[in-house]
């Protein structure tokens, strides 16, 4: 199987199991439609508390972290619909019966306690379908809603048991309970990660920090091209924000020692601008495969501010092996960062060749700084760098006749 139908075949799976055990027979139509529904949401949103947990292991057998969380969004958002039809088909049910207790179904006030428990829990499942939608959202804000989504599905456990649950069926809400506790102990306590220190802190341009990390006990196996997930606490006069981000990987080196470059993009990213050297860091991954495939045709690396850190790695780890043109976007001479590393590995690396343009507020016309349409063809294009300037830059591949198995991108737009 194909690494790209992993997501929609697990999805399917953990959907079709709980509907297919618990599929009604002899009822209504309408009690048939609500309970199918019921399941359906549970099976997605198994999916999604899935989907969330950060293990190096998983990610790749599911096609990377990114895929993975866009999935999460968006199934999360069809368990919200779905779930919507189940008090829908219930009341639907019972008009048949009298229409009067249509409303005695729908309403909260003359439910018991099982009925209570699914109407808080669709209430906190509102609460987090408005955060996946909120665009403009502070991170420790939206870090600490998100807790209404795992209160959601620890009262629809309770609802489930209380309308008396089948024992064969427990094994849905437990492996969704599971799958809460592995992603809280493992990824946000931070036992799956690893301790490093802070040995050295440099200032390649403004808003822009590199770090290099010595790990403590075992080193990580990373390749160049691949993020880790680190947070960074307390130094001799620095005090972390001990959130867990990600950050492409920009140097590694042979002893484990490895390098992150950091951009300010938010309040803890700003806040880390004053790193020094000395502050504990804890890693995990690493994740991703941007770079990983790379073949021996010639290759375009388009990058944008932050997201030369891959390429530089690539760099970084040796002479290349193939001809590579990079060409590097940034706004202002100011933040224009590595540019001497750069220039100096044009000068002595016959197989690299790299053009730096100041693109300034407004997005670059393409057209006056990518090769003609006849050249990026026999190309392959790896893209890097803010989504607005990689979904440009991909629309304006497709157009010049680049297939799409010949665009390999990355986007920093996913937390």
């Amino acid at each position: 199987m194909a690494r790209t139908a992993h997501l929609p075949f697990t999805t399917a799976l953990l959907v079709g199991l709980p509907v297919f055990w618990a599929y009604p027979e002899g009822l209504s139509a309408w009690r048939s439609v609500a309970i199918v529904t019921g399941w359906v949401c549970c099976g997605l949103l198994l999916a999604c508390l899935l989907f969330i947990i950060r293990e190096p292991w998983l990610a790749k057998y599911l096609g990377g972290l990114e895929r993975m969380y866009t999935w999460h969004h968006w199934i999360g958002f069809a368990a919200y619909v779905v779930i919507l039809g189940h008090p829908l088909a219930l009341a639907l049910d019972a008009w048949d019966e009298h229409p009067s207790l249509a409303w005695s179904v729908l309403s909260p006030w003359e439910q018991s306690w099982p009925g209570w428990l699914g109407w808080v829990s669709l209430l906190c499942l509102m609460v987090g379908m408005w955060i996946t939608l909120a665009s403009r959202i502070r991170y420790s804000t939206w870090r600490w809603l998100h807790t209404f989504l795992a209160v959601a599905v620890i009262l629809a456990v309770g609802h489930l048991i209380l309308l008396g649950l089948d024992y064969m069926l427990l094994w849905t809400p437990l492996l969704a309970m599971c799958f809460m506790a592995w992603r809280v102990i493992r990824s946000d306590c931070g036992t799956a990660a690893k301790p490093f220190v802070v040995t050295r802190v440099s200032k390649p341009a403004q808003d822009i920090v590199e770090v290099v990390l010595k790990p403590l006990l075992h080193p990580i196996v990373a390749k160049p091209g691949q993020f880790l997930l680190a947070s960074f606490g307390d130094g001799p006069h620095f005090h972390g924000c001990r959130e867990f981000h990600p950050f492409t990987i920009s140097a590694l080196s042979p002893s484990g020692e490895l390098s992150l470059g950091i951009k300010a993009l938010g309040d803890c990213t700003n806040h880390l601008q004053s790193v020094e050297c000395g502050v504990a860091t804890r890693l995990q991954g690493p994740f991703g495969s941007f770079l990983a495939n790379q073949s021996t045709r010639p290759g375009l690396w388009v990058a944008g501010g932050i997201g030369i850190t891959p390429f530089l790695a690539v760099l970084r780890a040796g002479p290349l092996k193939y001809p590579v043109q990079l060409l590097y976007l940034y706004r202002t001479e100011e933040d224009a960062a590595y540019l001497d590393e750069l220039h100096a590995f044009a000068q002595h690396d016959t197989n690299f060749k790299f053009t730096a343009k100041n693109s300034g507020p407004y997005a670059p016309e393409l057209s006056d700084i990518l090769p003609t349409a006849a050249e990026l063809r026999e190309l392959d294009c790896y893209l890097c760098g803010p989504p607005g300037l990689v979904t440009a830059t991909v629309s304006f591949l497709r157009k010049q006749g680049v297939p799409a198995e010949r665009m390999f991108f990355e986007r920093f737009d996913f937390r």
